[in-house]
């Protein structure tokens, strides 16, 4: 990544602000080198930061950013990769339990807490694109981020960001999906992406088909379907169109089955290839289970064992959800309304891609106890970003004095903000549309 490819895109998303840019343009600039701040008000003591305090929250509240202009930029600007390209879907909790006058907030579950404590929050959900690093770490790259609206499910959230994306993106890209997009429907829609192909993994209670068998001569119907295969059921499992036996990435042994041609119940006409992941010297507990089932939605010729194996690298948008949470502070602004938060996500997906292209420009800045033959972290080039930021310039414009405020009109009424209840109805994916 060159200086000048940095400079570029910055006045890139530059362009993509359409109301209070400048003021957008000095808080991205002051969360990316402000590393020791907790709240949205201590952004504003960056040097990078040229207005007051209370900008901040004006910044979020008049702001506009043009999304489409912005998912172009992040796109074109992504570092290169390896091959094939790597994406990984995921949908996040923001929790805002507390918030009764924010709207559309829905009730989502806690993970990982200890016992005996409420496994239920509320707040509002996002989903993110990401392209994923050659290893796994934080370092992704942040594509797409939008919210998950409570009257649509993140299943339609997540076809409609990569609908928008496809175009843009090379044709061996293949998209990584946990088990929360096991959904038939979603299926269907993934089909018809001009992608390499999506892994998703599977629960254990699904069903598939293999292809029916010729016809007898008898009587009656011919059969619609033929045996089933499910992974809940070992006697289903006979007869694999393919198998591999190699090692991970750790080298750690690996056998793999796979099967083609499948169908769904619903969905008769949707060929799709389940692959049977088992690894010997797994724990066999919940996070490290020794048996793991995929369905692949692509290419039939594509390197199965391969496409497979690289699953691992989905984890990578784990961590880079914790960098944003716990260094970017994307959960901690307490913004009434969701498009303000909508806005401050879409500022938090920037300043995370600036540091990821921003990786070997600086001279990252360790801390005494850190190790130096590890590899950088994002906090690390966070810290060494001041010094960089002088170099690149800045197209946002110098604060102009606007005067002295002359206040609310007189006999203004102040009313009691709006309350909002929480929404507990969950949406439902729309019906299968025959091919």
């Amino acid at each position: 990544m060159h200086l000048n490819t940095l400079k570029a895109f910055r006045h890139a998303v530059y362009g993509t602000l359409e109301r209070a840019k400048d003021a957008l343009f000095n808080l991205l600039d002051a969360l990316v080198t402000e590393d020791r701040a907790h709240s949205l008000p201590e952004l504003s003591l960056s040097p990078h930061f040229e207005r007051g305090w209370g900008s901040v929250y004006e910044a979020l509240e008049d702001g506009r950013i043009n999304e489409k202009h912005l998912r172009e930029v992040l796109v074109n600007f992504r570092p290169a990769s390896c091959s094939p390209l790597r994406l990984a879907v995921d949908a996040t909790g923001i929790a805002r339990p507390k918030a009764v006058t924010s709207a559309d907030r829905s009730a989502q579950m806690v993970h990982n807490l200890p016992e005996g404590e409420t496994a239920r929050t509320y707040g509002w959900q996002f989903s993110t694109v990401v392209a994923l690093p050659e290893q796994p770490s934080s370092w992704t790259y942040v594509l797409s981020v939008q919210r998950i609206e409570t009257a649509i499910t993140a299943q339609q959230m997540a076809w409609t960001q990569l609908r928008e994306l496809a175009p843009q993106l090379p044709t061996d890209t293949i998209i990584l999906m946990d088990r929360g997009y096991d959904s038939a429907w979603l299926w269907c829609q993934l089909s018809t992406l001009p992608v390499q192909g999506t892994l998703i993994r599977l629960k254990k209670n699904r069903c598939f088909y293999r292809p029916a068998p010729a016809p007898t001569g008898k009587r009656g119907a011919p059969r619609k379907r033929g045996e089933k295969l499910q992974p809940c059921d070992v006697t289903t499992h006979s007869d694999p169109d393919g198998t591999w036996s190699g090692s991970d990435t750790v080298g750690r042994p690996v056998q793999l089955r796979w099967w083609h041609k499948l169908t769904l119940k619903e969905a008769g006409w949707l060929k799709l290839c389940v692959i049977r992941v088992e690894r010997p010297q797994a724990k066999r507990t919940k996070c490290d289970p020794r048996v793991s089932w995929f369905v692949w939605i692509g290419q039939a010729s594509a390197d199965l064992p391969a496409a497979t194996l690289s699953y691992v690298h989905r984890f990578s948008q784990e961590h880079g959800y914790r960098f944003d949470k716990q260094s970017l502070l994307w959960d901690k602004p307490k913004l009434r309304t969701p498009e303000q938060f909508e806005r401050w996500s879409h500022l938090v997906a920037i300043a995370h891609n600036v540091l990821v292209l921003s990786r070997y420009l600086v001279t990252p800045q360790l801390r005494p106890w850190e190790n130096r033959h590890r590899e950088l972290s994002p906090q690390q080039v966070r810290r060494a970003m001041s010094k960089l930021l002088p170099q690149l310039g800045t197209p946002a414009r110098s604060p102009r004095p606007r005067g002295k405020s002359p206040g609310r009109p007189k006999g203004a009424t102040i009313r009691k903000a709006e309350r909002f209840h929480i929404i507990h109805q969950k949406p439902k994916v729309p019906p299968l549309v025959p091919k």
